[in-house]
């Protein structure tokens, strides 16, 4: 090999290790950021299970729900549908209404909504024309969920908006509380028979 062909392979070489060197270093950001939303999931979705746990108090179905918006909950809501007597008292569709108060506008965009279990068939369509782009959900609710359990609405592609869904954090809390919601009922209605 002569002078000029090692000094080009030289080039090939440094460029290449440059290259690997900055994916490396752009793997590694986009971990630590991974992470960082990991946190700030768990975070909210805890504050959404506080939610969650006024409902229980009122005897409801304890499913609590939360809105972020530049790192501030702007929303929040929990089930209230036996206590206002009214189907529309979910707590998403009152995280919503807030939410929507505080931004002064009916889209969403550049929300995050988190919520103990998934949403229903009411509650998905008001998120998708809420325009809110990220979904996090604890629990599955393989009976009338429709973010993927009986059906998926958010990502309906003829819809003009789709909807980014994390699933399963703090699965197990949420999935507790209303486990242990529904014995509870069980064992009251079963006295109550008696």
């Amino acid at each position: 090999m002569n002078e000029m062909t090692e000094k080009r392979l030289e080039k090939i070489r440094q460029r290449r290790q440059a290259k690997e060197e900055k994916q490396a270093q752009a793997d590694l950001e986009k971990k630590k950021a991974e992470e960082q939303q990991k946190k700030e999931d768990i975070r909210y979705m805890r504050q959404a299970l506080t939610q969650a746990k006024k409902a229980m108090a009122l005897g409801e179905t304890p499913i609590g729900c939360v809105i972020v918006y530049e790192g501030k909950v702007i929303g929040r809501g929990y089930n209230r549908r036996n206590t206002d007597k009214s189907t529309l008292s979910h707590a998403e569709i009152t995280a919503i209404r807030k939410a929507s108060k505080v931004l002064g506008d009916w889209r969403l965009e550049g929300c995050r909504l988190y919520v103990t279990l998934e949403p229903c068939q009411m509650c998905a369509g008001a998120i998708v024309q809420a325009r809110i782009p990220q979904v996090v959900i604890g629990a599955m609710n393989p009976k009338a969920g429709c973010a993927g359990s009986v059906l998926n609405l958010f990502q309906i592609e003829q819809f003009n908006h789709q909807v980014e869904v994390t699933y399963d954090v703090c699965k197990d809390e949420c999935s507790k509380m209303l486990k242990d919601f529904f014995q509870g009922l069980r064992r009251r209605l079963k006295t109550e028979k008696e």
